[in-house]
């Protein structure tokens, strides 16, 4: 069996890791434990699930590449291996295994981040922690702090449901075939969020829509979003602000408001 023959395919997003260095620090950076319950997003050649494998009695993994699966069943016959797309999979299935929350980890599909991503926070109840290869310019955005240009959507929303590490930076050349951007290595811890689903919808759906015309004020920007016709003439926040003036607990108060409106 050769896994190395499957040639990466464009429309799965493949890029394969061939640097054992930085393998070695990713499996370091994520430190898994034999009783975890491990989820890999599409193992591929199985570089990362060799590594997981000396050090975990069973895990799961979730392809959606059919050309790989029988030699990944073969290499790794303890693995529980889904061939699917991950967007698809219920993960109350993978939590049920052993009724604990999911570890992630995967050097995942570039042009499908912010879907995984919004998955694993939609289901934050379920999720310990994920450790995931980005783009780096992503990862840039996910780690945004206010006052930089990388602070928006995806670093406030994600602050607010885990606590975000960067890792390394990761070189383009490290990669089969070898992408035109760098990578970085993102570790989200998810926390355990003490305001209601409800808040947490509202939250997401008000970052979102204040961020609609970033250079906006937040009334033009709420008033052009679904909240327009909700009346802010009695909200604390100062609407004559842009949403990149707000923090998170602006947000939270803002989300607050809204609920209350509705």
């Amino acid at each position: 069996m050769n896994l190395e023959t499957n040639k990466a395919l464009k429309r799965f997003g493949q890029n394969y890791i061939h640097d054992k260095n930085i393998l070695n620090n990713i499996i370091s950076e994520f430190n898994p434990k034999r009783d975890d319950n491990i989820l890999e997003i599409g193992p591929g050649r199985g570089a990362l699930t060799e590594l997981l494998s000396d050090k975990i009695k069973k895990f799961t993994a979730v392809e959606i590449d059919t050309r790989v699966i029988d030699d990944l069943r073969y290499i790794f016959p303890s693995l529980n291996l889904i061939n699917d797309d991950f967007l698809n999979i219920d993960l109350h299935t993978i939590f049920d295994i052993n009724k604990k929350k999911l570890r992630i980890i995967g050097n995942i599909p570039y042009n499908i981040t912010s879907p995984i991503v919004f998955k694993l926070i939609d289901n934050n109840n379920l999720v310990n922690d994920a450790l995931l290869m980005v783009q780096h310019e992503v990862a840039k955005r996910m780690t945004g702090e206010k006052g930089t240009k990388d602070y928006g959507i995806f670093s406030i929303i994600l602050n607010y449901f885990c606590e975000v590490k960067y890792c390394f930076k990761v070189s383009r050349n490290v990669f089969t075939p070898k992408p035109n951007v760098n990578s970085a290595v993102i570790h989200l811890n998810f926390i355990n969020n003490s305001e209601s689903e409800e808040i947490q919808k509202i939250f997401i759906k008000t970052v979102k829509a204040s961020f609609g015309n970033r250079r906006k004020i937040l009334k033009n920007s709420l008033s052009n979003s679904i909240f327009r016709d909700i009346d802010f003439s009695n909200c604390d926040i100062e609407l004559s602000k842009r949403a990149e003036d707000l923090d998170i607990t602006d947000f939270i108060n803002l989300s607050k408001f809204i609920l209350n409106k509705q």
